[in-house]
């Protein structure tokens, strides 16, 4: 059996980052919770060859081998911070460089950083879009976390914590044992053997 994946890549540059500390909590929690090996990356690690590259090949070495781990992971937790409404064009970048089919049925869990609630829909209406083009498999539950329920740069707040460990459990289908549907399959041979 080879060894399960799972890749955080947090879209902000800020260190300390409250996006980098999500994404290494919901790594974490998946990591132990589905026997894998977990590795997180932000925007300040892919260096200035990003803001010129307009493919792949025309990243720093160092930046390709992180945006490749992210391509070959099992599993991915992505996060942003929200500006303005929205990700970061830097953010958006890292994806453009990546053909369509390179994230197609990796599952994904979205997450979110904002000052307020007032952001909470950019899991929604913003990053599922964007990986809905790469027919990733976002999990159902996305994680949106304000500035409050960090205190000391961790995640304190007992409802972000609770909905951040329902979203790692959605990962089970596709990190269990159990083998999954393909997209048109019936799951009753599945559902018969157990």
């Amino acid at each position: 059996m080879s060894i399960l994946t799972i890749t955080g890549f947090a879209g902000s540059f800020s260190a300390p980052s409250r996006t980098r500390a999500l994404v290494e909590q919901a790594v974490d929690l998946a990591a132990d919770r589905f026997n894998a090996v977990g590795q997180v990356f932000d925007l300040s690690e892919l260096g200035p060859s990003l803001g010129a590259a307009r493919q792949l090949g025309d990243l720093s070495p160092e930046a390709l081998e992180l945006v490749t781990s992210l391509v070959r992971s099992d599993a991915l937790v992505i996060a942003s911070p929200v500006h303005k409404g929205s990700y970061s064009g830097m953010f958006k970048h890292v994806f453009d460089l990546l053909d369509p089919g390179m994230l197609h049925g990796k599952p994904v869990l979205l997450a979110a950083t904002g000052g307020g609630d007032r952001h909470a829909l950019v899991v929604e209406h913003q990053l599922r879009p964007l990986f809905g083009f790469f027919e990733a498999q976002p999990l159902a539950t996305g994680v949106y976390v304000s500035d409050r329920d960090f205190v000391g740069g961790k995640l304190v707040d007992e409802a972000a914590r609770a909905r951040l460990s329902r979203a790692v459990g959605q990962f089970a289908p596709y990190l269990s044992d159990y083998p999954v549907p393909v997209r048109g399959e019936s799951a009753a041979p599945i559902l018969h053997a157990l």
